[in-house]
């Protein structure tokens, strides 16, 4: 069994940062992708950012040059620092890994809990 714990949302006043983390845990035998994803209320979940098992990274154009997706390995960890944010990246946040267990040949997608992060003065 794998599980994604999200963390490190909240009430943040336009231009302030926040830095997400997920930690994933279980019977892992590797990780390949890691990624970050939003859904806003009324809206359809997006895409923010990916990162590789070897560190390449991918943004949304709308998060480009104000978030930076990163991760550590050893700790089966992947972040999401947010800076100089605003109103419309108000949702929640759910982290995805695609992970292969001791249990499997195959690798599976695994979703987080979803963590809120609103944007508001």
């Amino acid at each position: 069994q794998v599980q994604l714990v999200e963390s490190g949302g909240g009430l943040v006043q336009p231009g302030g940062s926040l830095r997400l983390s997920c930690a994933a845990s279980g019977r892992i035998f590797s990780i390949n992708a890691m990624a970050w994803y939003r859904q806003a209320p009324g809206k359809q979940r997006e895409l923010v950012a990916v990162i590789t098992s070897g560190g390449n990274t991918n943004y949304a154009g709308s998060v480009k040059g104000r978030f930076t997706i990163s991760r550590d390995n050893a700790q089966n960890t992947v972040y999401l620092q947010m800076n100089s944010l605003k109103p419309e990246d108000t949702a929640v946040y759910y982290c995805n890994a695609v992970i292969r267990t001791y249990d499997s040949r195959t690798a599976y997608n695994y979703w987080g809990q979803g963590t809120q992060v609103t944007v508001s003065s």
